[in-house]
């Protein structure tokens, strides 16, 4: 498994990241990686603050994102 994203990373990208990927993000395990990939399926993200509509990510969890997240 990889380690989680240190600040000076690379953003990670929530519109091109697998599931392993996105699951380096802080608060980020194996359901909400699906989910995050299940939703941008229907409808990509324009801004990380869109993360908001996957289930289970509410505004602490999207705070503690925000600084490792772009969308492209």
């Amino acid at each position: 498994k990889s380690a989680k994203v240190q600040p000076g990373d690379p953003p990670v990208d929530v519109n091109a990241a697998d599931e392993t990927d996105l699951q380096r993000l802080p608060g980020i395990g194996p359901t909400l990686a699906r989910r995050i990939v299940e939703a941008r399926g229907l409808e990509r993200f324009q801004k990380p603050d869109d993360l908001r509509r996957v289930k289970g990510i509410g505004a602490k969890t999207l705070q503690t994102l925000r600084p490792h997240v772009v969308c492209r």
